[in-house]
């Protein structure tokens, strides 16, 4: 009888054994995990930043009782983009097909410029194409749904950038760790993100608040918000379309280089160290510039003729064509 006491002290010795080496396996799992975050989320900023940028837009013109519901619409489209689209499928692509992965995001590079260039176009005087906020929206509803389909199609090849570049940092790594940080990253960025966007779109509603409050400083606090708000909105659209070009003609710029046409990259490559070393001190930050408005320019090069060859040649969304006022 104690020989057995002992022997089975013994199992529980062991098992317990085995249980502490497992937790120090899942603790070092997740420092692995945690410290690739960090450098994914590092290299994917000037993406997120863009992100950040585009969606406003999205809400733009609507009451402000829809804004905060639209937007967690995208939120929403976003996580589902990330973590049941995008993970899934990077993490096939990258066990069994990865040469698919930089062909597939070219292609979403190629959507970015086209929907950055047609905006420009329009700007510019350009034929629109589907309703804006300009026209006469005749169902509310149904127009909603159609902006926030079209922010959650922008946000997939962005989150497809983000997931790209945070797969490439973590290539190396287990699957289990690949997946964790993919997982990680896409949660951590749209919450990010699309707190950021609640906050800058309700941003009026706050200075109204303040406006009212018997506070003189609350009150000039207030009315600067209220003042701000159309400004930064109009800013963030402005950068929200360079944010399209600048991502899209890098993606495909990198793409190109990658699959061996390397002489558009590396003529913006030379842009950049030239600026880099005539301009000194400031060589870095000005040197980055030049480098993303040599994308910007690339991507609006090739998005307007995509725009030329779906509208005027195809005749892609030619019914739904809205003429602009002369002038």
């Amino acid at each position: 009888m104690p020989s057995g006491i002992v022997a089975l002290l013994d199992d529980v010795a062991v098992i317990a054994r085995a249980a502490s080496a497992s937790v120090d396996d899942l603790a070092m799992m997740a420092d692995d995990i945690g410290m690739a975050a960090g450098r994914a989320g590092s290299k994917t900023a000037g993406v997120i930043i863009d992100d950040a940028a585009v969606t406003p837009s999205y809400v733009t013109g609507f009451t402000p009782d829809r804004e905060l519901p639209i937007i967690w619409k995208i939120t929403r489209g976003s996580l589902i983009n990330k973590l049941l689209i995008l993970l899934p499928g990077a993490l096939l692509l990258s066990e069994f097909l990865p040469q698919a992965i930089i062909p597939i995001l070219m292609l979403g590079g190629l959507f970015l410029c086209y929907e950055g260039a047609e905006k420009v176009i329009e700007k510019l005087g350009g034929a629109h194409h589907g309703k804006t906020l300009d026209d006469v929206i005749e169902d509310p509803e149904t127009f909603e749904k159609e902006r926030v389909q079209g922010a959650i199609r922008t946000d997939l090849i962005l989150s497809a950038e983000i997931m790209a570049i945070t797969l490439s940092e973590v290539a190396a790594e287990d699957l289990v760790t690949r997946g964790g940080v993919l997982a990680i990253v896409g949660i951590a960025v749209t919450l990010v993100v699309y707190g950021a966007v609640g906050l800058i779109v309700k941003m009026d509603d706050v200075g109204l608040h303040l406006a009212k409050k018997p506070s003189k400083t609350a009150r000039k606090m207030g009315r600067m918000l209220l003042h701000a708000m159309p400004r930064l909105l109009t800013v963030l659209s402005v950068v929200g379309t360079a944010a399209m070009l600048w991502v899209g003609g890098g993606i495909v710029l990198h793409g190109l280089e990658e699959l061996g046409l390397a002489a558009p990259a590396h003529i913006a490559h030379d842009i950049q160290h030239a600026v880099e070393q005539a301009t000194g001190g400031l060589g870095g930050v000005l040197g980055w510039v030049s480098s993303a408005v040599s994308a910007a320019l690339f991507g609006i090069v090739l998005g307007a003729l995509i725009v030329f060859l779906l509208h005027k040649v195809l005749r892609f969304g030619h019914a739904d064509e809205v003429k602009t006022p002369a002038g």
